[in-house]
Formats: structure tokens, C-alpha cells, sequence
């Protein structure tokens, strides 16, 4: 442990907190960073808001509380990122500089703003513009060193955050509240592990080749630089103020390797992971039997499932990728009995009994007032969102368009992760120049030692979340040691013949009073059940036997095992063209599609380690444990298996055009719930072919080709007009309705946008048919499906592909309120990313299929009126009276940021707060929050 200081009166501190910095000696000018002939030439530009400075000492915090003041880059990127929405059209290239930062690489000399030298072979210097850190090392250890002295400057409140987080540690470290522990247990549900476990990752990553030792120097490197900072800020008095505001004072634990691999083990659940979920799904198609009958529960079924739409958005679109399709006839399939499954608790008190999750009460004997539960909001809310690991969701875009389409000749591309809006940002940008790296671009705190999302030296590359099933659930039957009769409680399991334990890992988490978040003093423990066949996420019984149901995911003990991949990224000697990009993402075992450009060539890959599975077993279901249906060649040890080669994963070179918004990769690669004829990457598809077919695609058209999507709402644009089309069908006579509807199509014609006539208005543009179509898609979802599902089946579906994920958050299938069914993903207001999550394949599939049309791949049978095309409209009609009629304070519930009933407010997005700054809200706008705009005229 890091020496800590004494502990000092708050009063004592304001003083000298109020002061700069250490000062470190610095190289003349730039420190050697003068701006070299850069292939982009001053074409590759970026933003990060809020901004790039996410430190904080405690007299900044209070006086932001006091009187608004932030401190310098901590918000200066946001006013220019805001205001594209309003001024994208009729845009230039030469005006792109106003919303998007130079992303060449070095400092000119009049730009420098500071330059600090944490050690001789290494400088770091920081621009006018956005405090951005440009790290110059003279040695690779050197380069690495300032890489985590740099990230200790801008983030190190959150690295300590995320440490905590990965290590099951989060409410001991940061406070008690509700979505402190929510979060904890959903990532100790996914990715729990021993110091042990994290160990045997380093000392892999270590032995594995050349390449792995160096990263294991990087790594190390890096760690060295962030505990010189901790060094050097808590002896300054300059150490965040988080720490004293959750009671640590200036106590700041050194960091290790582990720490990283702990780290890494967040950001891969919630960015890199897939699949998972077969519970569920054994559940829905339980459901669609008991309503239907077991042949045709299991055809609707399979059309709902929809795993491989042929009407959906592809983004290889001229060649067929198979990958995690159920068989036709399927082996192993371990069907829960109905009524049998129970969720497995993650939060337990010491004796091991089962213990409130949501509420987290005190342990069993423990000195507490009670439990740490209260009707505080503050106290609810945590320093992450709760379910930011749990939560259904879909993050980045991207657009590439070739050279043969451009007017330059050169590929275009405008391209970036949709992270979420955090203030400070979970991302953080920086240049890295030493030997063997040449990059610029975004990272996650505690793992930027490597750029993640960014540019090399006549490259760019970008990534958006693939979520290709690399989970399967296995029903392993439980037993017990002494023979006697099992329960789905007990804690041993058959592996092989053999009654085997459960590793039980835990956690055990105490807290006290603190100023941060007023939660009561607590404690809990934090726990899973591990199998030889993955964790613990369901007991229930199979065939009358009892059974646990386990997640095994194919990057389980392997989280740091990427490394490799994002080394060759930043390595100009790896990555010389499109080819050699492909081949390095092959090392990325996350699920992510990939994305490149440089200046003649374009390029996509999907990564991820997909395992080879036994024949005919169905990953779309519980499968049986036991040798026959394990994948193949897997070592139960290490969680090793066969993947499926390179040549079989979705990837192009030089397509026409690409884009991904979290749709589907290829034709027959099999794609999550709801993704079919209507997906938010239509928005994309839509106006980049558009663009395509016209020709001479400029940076400055793709930029407004996304955000013209980005202000886009999906529902109104895709499926409205079938709604219109069915009501439209006979004269609507009730002069009202008939107002409401014109009003309806009107906004749809105009282009369906959700967005202000001008800056700052508060207002939107068909402002009324906005609210009105709000309103009307959980009801008329509802009226539309529930009649032949019934409630069960209509519950069981909108549990797994939630019926609405609108921009506001404040409408659910209910029609209002905070959960309800159909509501997962929906109520999560001021988020920014929207309308991934939605049922809008399945009402578009069938109204058309209501209305007489070819529709293929259809649901099982029409269900709007029952077929009826008239009572079908009757219906429509019915609940769009319904919705008219619905105030706007119903629809837009008022929260602490908005009044009830504005609209506006309720879209805005409002950066979520994870340490003592906060910053102001900004227009709805579906766009990525780390964002490219590269063209390289030239090569190296």
C-alpha cells in the first residue's frame, strides 16, 4: 500500500488544492513533438465530449458545487459536439473544424499549453485546444510509462473506480448505494474472478511469444506510471477530491498489473461480450407452446427468434457468413421444467444465505443501523449507471464509403463508439509516439496503454459491438458429496461421472457513512457458484432432476488475452494495409466488428473467439453437460476450445460501402432478438446508398449523412407509414383523430427528425406528432400482439426483446412508469443512444403481412385484428385516440433535470456524473460519443 498523508481538516486543504500541478521539467517548445508530414494532412479529425480533463481536487468539486466554475478541458469539447446537430446541413469540409478537433498527430509550437517531463525519456505534451496528451518516449518503456502517467492525470478517480468494479470491490470503495451493488453483482455474474485467477492471466499474456512479453513490459510500464502520478499528486496536495469525499483522504492504493487484467474484464463484459440468454429463450419457447401447441410453439417460435431475417440490414452484403443457426434437428437440448427456474442470487450475507440483491440488507449480526437501504435517490444511484453491464443495449456506429465513390478518390469514413455520456468520459483520448507504437485515438481508463479506437500513422480503424453468441448455458445436474438425495440447492455437480464442488468465489463488501452519497454504514457479500462448464445463473429441474444452469462464455479466464491485437494496431510495422489490419483483429478475441481505412484501401472484420460447438447442439438453448455435447477440444482447465477459423468470420475488403449500428454481419450469422426488416442501421444503410449512388462522397456529406440519422426517429421513418397505410385504408371520419393523423404524416414525410428548428428553441419541430407517436407505440404494440400471445407469452417476449427503447425513456409497454413489462431498456432516460431495442420488425412484418403483402421471413401467423384488416385499423385507431389523448406530463415524466410533460428535456442527453463535475445537458442526438472523420490523401 502506498504511503498515505496524515489526514487534514477540509478547510486545511482548499488552499493548496486551489494551486497547479508539480512542475516537471520541460523540453523546449513541444518537447520534441513538432508536427512531421502527417499521410492525413490535416484530414483526420475527432471529438470526445465533455472533455478531456477528468480531474477534480476537492476545492474545484466545491467550488463547482458553489459556483459553477470547471476546471480547465473538462467540458470545452461538448458546445462544439452539441451544435452539429443544428448546422449539418449545407456542411463543408472546410467547416468541419468547427465540430470536430485536428487529429494530426503532434503539437505545433504556438499550440503547446504545458509540457511535463515525468521521467528523462519521456514527454508529454498538452494542446491549447483540448488538453489533449501527446506522449513522446525516447524508449518504448519510456513511451509506456507516460502513457500511465497521462491517464493518471485525467482519469484517475475512474481507474480506481473500474478496478474496484472488476474486482467485486465497488460499494467497500466508493459507498454503500443501491446501483453501486447492483453493478458489482452483474459483473461478478459474468466475470468473476480470484487474484489467483488474474494472475494465470498476466502470466499468460507473458508466455505467449514475443509479442505477449512485450506487452507484459507495456503493461508494467504503464502501471509504473500511474502509481508516479499517485506519488506525485498526493504529496501535492493535488489528488483528486472523490477520494476525500468518500472518506479515503489522500490513502490511494498502488495499482498492479492485476489491476488491468481486472479492468479489462469490465470493459470486455460490457463491450466485448455475446450470447448468453438460452434460459429465456427455453422459457419463450415454453411459452409459445402452452399458447399454441408444441408443433406450432416451436414454428412461431423460430419465426419470432428470427436468427437469420432475409429482410434485415446486412452489413457484408454480398456474401453468406453460417455461424450459431439452431439445427434442424437438435442434440442435447436440456428444456427447463415450467416453473422450475429461480435466477441465482449474487448477494449473500456470511453464513451464505440468500440475501435481498436489490437491497443489499446488512449482514446477520453486523454494527449497522439496520440496512442500507433508504428511499434516498442519491443514495439509489451509484457512481455508475447499475445496469451498465446488465443493461440490453447496442453501442457504436459506423460509415465507410470507398474511394471508387468519393471525390477525392480516397475511402471516407466516419466512424466511433456509442460509450454512453459520462462526465468524466469512459474514454479517454491520447497520442502515443515511441518505438514500436504510432497511434492517436480513444482508450479505456486503466487499459491505455495501447490506443483502442484511432489512428495509426496512414490508418484509421474503428470498431463497433458485434455481441456474436460465444455463450452457451449448460444444464449441469447437481448431486451431493454424501450421496444423498440432490436439490436445486445443492452445491455440487456431475462433471464427468463425477460429484464436484462448485468454486465459490466471493466478495465481502463493507461501507460506511459517506459525504459522497449519505448511504448508512452496510455490508454483504458478493458471490458465485463457478463450474468446470461456466457460472451459475439459474437452478431449476430437467426431466425432474434437479439442475444449475451455467453461463460459459469462450473468453471466461481470457479477458486480457486481446492485448495482442491492440498492440499490432499501434504498431506501424503490423498494420501496412488493409490486409495486415484483418489479420491483427484476428487476435482480438472480443466481439467486435471492425473497421478500417487508409488511402486506397477499406476494410471490415468480425472478431471475437467463436467456439466450435458439438454437432447439432443449439446454442440458442440450455445444452446437457457432459463430453458428447461440450465444444470441441475444450480444456475444462483453462477454457480453451477449437474457434472457428478466420476464413468463416464476416469481413470484406473494399465494399462499396459499409455501415454498422449493431445490426447484422452477413447473411446466416446468426443475430439477436428483433433484429429483421426494421433496425436502427436501416437509418445508415438508407442515406449512405443514397450517397453512394450519387457519387463523389466528400467527408463533409458522410458527416451529415450520420447525423441526419442520428436525429432521426426509427419508428417514425420505417414503420409510421405502414401505421398510416392500414388507418389510411378507409376514410378516418372523427375529426380529430383525423387531425391527429395528418399531423402524423406530415412529421413522417418531412423526415421523421426529432430535433429543435433552431438551437436552444426548446421546442421541436412537429413537437405534437412527436408526443403523439410516444405515446402510441407501447399501446398500439400492445393491442396489436397481446390478444394472440396472451399475457404470458407477451410478458415471457418482451422480457427477452423489450418493445421500446425511445430517446426519452419515459414510455414502456405499460404506457408509463419506470418498469412493466416490455420496459427493459426503456426506462433509462437522458442516455442518448436509442431505438436499438424495439419491436419494430415485428409490427412493420405485420402490418404488411395484414395488409396482403409478400413478407419474407414472416411471423407465424398475422396477428393485428386477428388478420382483419379492419379490425386491425380499428384497433390502431382506437389507441391512437388513446395516445392523443395522454398528457404530455404522462408521457414525459418530470425527473430532477426536467419539468414534466418537456418533451425536449426529456430527449436531452445529461452526461452521467461519476466523480465531483458535472456538465451541462446537450440535444438528443443518436451519435457515437468518441467520433472519426478520417480521409488520408497519402501513405507512408
Amino acid at each position: 500500500m502506498r504511503r498515505a498523508l496524515a489526514a487534514v481538516a477540509t478547510a486545511a486543504l482548499l488552499a493548496p488544492l486551489l494551486g497547479s500541478a508539480p512542475a516537471f521539467a520541460a523540453g523546449a517548445g513541444s518537447g520534441g513533438q513538432t508536427r512531421a508530414e502527417d499521410p492525413c494532412r490535416g484530414q483526420c479529425r475527432d471529438i470526445l465530449p465533455a472533455g478531456e480533463n477528468g480531474h477534480a481536487t476537492l476545492a474545484a468539486i466545491l467550488l463547482h458545487k458553489a459556483i459553477g466554475t470547471r476546471p480547465k478541458h473538462s467540458a470545452d469539447q461538448l458546445e462544439p459536439y452539441d451544435k452539429l446537430l443544428h448546422e449539418y446541413s449545407g456542411l463543408s469540409d472546410e467547416k468541419l473544424a468547427d465540430y470536430f478537433n485536428d487529429a494530426s498527430f503532434g503539437v505545433p509550437e504556438d499550440q503547446v499549453e504545458k509540457v511535463t517531463s515525468p521521467r528523462d525519456d519521456v514527454t508529454i505534451t498538452r494542446d491549447k485546444a483540448t488538453g489533449t496528451p501527446h506522449i513522446k518516449g525516447t524508449t518504448r518503456a519510456g513511451t509506456e510509462f507516460g502513457a500511465g502517467y497521462a491517464a493518471g492525470q485525467d482519469r484517475l478517480w475512474l481507474i480506481d473506480v473500474l478496478r474496484h468494479v472488476g474486482r467485486g470491490k465497488l460499494s467497500s470503495f466508493a459507498g454503500g448505494a443501491e446501483g453501486n451493488r447492483e453493478l458489482e453483482q452483474s459483473l461478478w455474474a459474468v466475470a468473476p474472478y480470484t487474484e489467483a485467477d488474474l494472475e494465470r492471466q498476466v502470466e499468460r499474456i507473458r508466455g505467449s511469444g514475443e509479442r505477449g512479453a512485450r506487452a507484459y513490459e507495456d503493461i508494467k510500464s504503464y502501471v509504473g506510471g500511474i502509481n508516479a502520478y499517485i506519488d506525485d499528486t498526493v504529496h501535492a496536495l493535488n489528488y483528486p477530491g472523490e477520494y476525500v469525499l468518500t472518506g479515503h483522504g489522500s490513502k490511494i492504493e498502488e495499482f498492479t498489473v492485476t489491476d488491468v487484467v481486472a479492468i479489462a474484464s469490465v470493459i470486455g463484459a460490457i463491450f466485448g461480450n455475446g450470447g448468453g440468454g438460452e434460459v429465456g429463450n427455453a422459457l419463450a419457447k415454453l411459452a409459445f407452446q402452452k399458447q399454441y401447441g408444441q408443433a406450432a410453439g416451436e414454428k412461431a417460435y423460430s419465426a419470432w427468434r428470427a436468427q437469420n431475417d432475409s429482410e434485415a440490414t446486412t452489413t457484408v452484403r454480398d456474401k453468406e457468413f453460417p455461424y450459431a443457426q439452431s439445427p434442424e434437428a437438435p442434440r442435447g437440448v436440456a428444456t427447463p421444467e415450467d416453473g422450475s427456474v429461480t435466477a441465482y442470487d449474487h448477494a449473500q450475507n456470511e453464513e451464505g444465505t440468500g440475501q435481498e440483491a436489490k437491497t443489499g440488507n446488512a449482514k446477520a449480526g453486523a454494527d449497522t443501523e439496520g440496512t442500507a437501504k433508504t428511499d434516498s435517490k442519491r443514495e439509489k444511484e451509484g457512481v455508475l449507471p447499475a445496469d451498465l453491464i446488465s443493461g440490453k443495449r447496442g453501442m457504436s456506429n459506423a460509415l465507410v464509403v470507398s474511394g471508387k465513390h468519393t471525390a477525392s478518390g480516397h475511402p471516407v469514413a466516419v466512424y466511433g463508439p456509442q460509450t454512453g455520456y459520462y462526465a468524466p468520459q469512459i474514454m479517454m483520448v491520447q497520442e502515443l509516439d515511441g518505438p514500436g507504437l504510432r497511434a492517436r485515438g480513444a482508450s479505456f481508463p486503466g487499459l491505455s496503454f495501447y490506443v483502442e479506437l484511432g489512428r495509426g500513422l496512414d490508418y484509421s480503424w474503428s470498431a463497433t459491438s458485434a455481441s456474436q453468441d460465444i455463450t452457451d448455458t449448460f444444464a449441469v445436474e447437481l448431486c451431493e458429496k454424501s450421496g444423498a438425495k440432490p436439490t436445486t440447492e445443492s452445491k455440487s455437480y456431475l462433471l464427468h461421472g463425477e460429484c464436484t464442488p462448485f468454486d465459490r468465489l466471493s466478495q465481502h463488501n463493507e461501507w460506511k457513512p459517506t459525504l459522497a452519497d449519505g448511504t448508512k454504514a452496510g455490508s454483504y457479500d458478493v458471490v458465485s457458484l463457478r463450474s468446470a462448464y461456466g457460472l451459475v445463473s439459474h437452478t431449476g429441474k430437467v426431466d425432474g432432476k434437479p439442475v444449475a444452469f451455467t453461463a460459459l462464455r469462450s473468453t471466461y479466464h481470457h479477458d486480457a488475452d486481446s492485448v495482442i491485437g491492440f498492440q499490432k494496431f499501434n504498431d506501424p510495422s503490423a498494420v501496412t494495409s488493409a490486409r495486415s489490419f484483418q489479420k491483427a483483429a484476428r487476435d482480438v478475441g472480443y466481439t467486435f466488428n471492425w473497421f478500417y481505412a487508409d488511402a486506397d484501401h477499406t476494410a471490415y472484420y468480425n472478431s471475437g473467439d467463436n467456439p466450435v460447438r458439438s454437432k447439432n447442439t443449439d446454442p440458442d438453448q440450455p445444452i446437457r453437460a457432459g463430453t458428447a455435447y461440450e465444444w470441441k477440444d475444450w480444456d475444462p482447465e483453462a477454457n480453451t476450445s477449437a474457434v472457428t477459423p478466420p476464413a468463416e468470420h464476416p469481413q470484406s475488403l473494399d465494399q462499396d460501402y459499409s455501415v454498422s449500428w449493431n445490426n447484422k454481419q452477413a447473411k446466416g450469422f446468426s443475430a439477436g432478438w428483433g433484429n429483421g426488416s426494421v433496425h436502427r442501421g436501416d437509418l445508415l444503410d438508407t442515406r449512405v446508398a443514397k450517397l453512394v449512388k450519387e457519387g463523389s462522397v466528400t467527408r463533409a456529406k458522410l458527416v451529415g449523412a450520420m447525423e441526419e440519422a442520428a436525429s432521426a426517429d426509427l419508428r417514425a421513418e420505417k414503420v409510421l407509414p405502414e401505421l398510416l397505410d392500414v388507418i389510411g385504408s378507409s376514410e378516418v371520419t372523427d375529426p380529430e383523430l383525423a387531425r391527429t393523423v395528418g399531423q402524423l404524416r406530415e412529421w413522417e414525410k418531412s423526415g421523421a427528425q426529432r430535433r429543435e428548428a433552431a438551437k436552444d428553441d426548446g421546442v421541436y419541430a412537429h413537437a405534437e406528432a412527436i408526443r403523439v407517436l410516444d405515446a402510441w407505440w407501447p399501446l398500439l404494440v400492445e393491442g396489436e400482439f397481446k390478444p394472440r400471445l396472451g399475457d404470458e407469452l407477451y410478458t415471457s417476449l418482451s422480457s427477452l426483446a423489450p418493445v421500446n427503447e425511445s430517446p426519452s425513456g419515459g414510455q414502456n409497454s405499460g404506457g408509463g412508469g419506470d418498469d412493466g413489462a416490455g420496459g427493459v431498456g426503456a426506462s433509462q432516460p437522458h442516455k442518448g443512444s436509442a431505438l436499438q431495442h424495439g419491436w419494430w420488425s415485428f409490427v412493420d412484418k405485420d402490418l404488411r403481412t395484414v395488409q396482403g403483402e409478400d413478407v419474407r421471413s414472416p411471423l407465424d401467423r398475422p396477428y393485428c385484428g386477428g388478420g382483419s384488416l379492419a379490425e386491425c385499423r380499428t384497433m390502431l385507431l382506437r389507441t391512437l385516440g388513446e395516445a392523443a389523448a395522454t398528457p404530455a406530463e404522462k408521457t414525459y415524466p418530470g425527473d430532477k433535470e426536467c419539468d414534466a410533460g418537456d418533451q425536449v428535456c426529456a430527449d436531452s442527453i445529461v452526461h452521467r456524473a461519476m466523480g465531483g463535475i458535472t456538465v451541462p445537458r446537450i440535444a438528443w442526438q443518436n451519435r457515437p460519443t468518441y467520433q472519426q472523420v478520417v480521409e488520408f490523401p497519402a501513405r507512408r
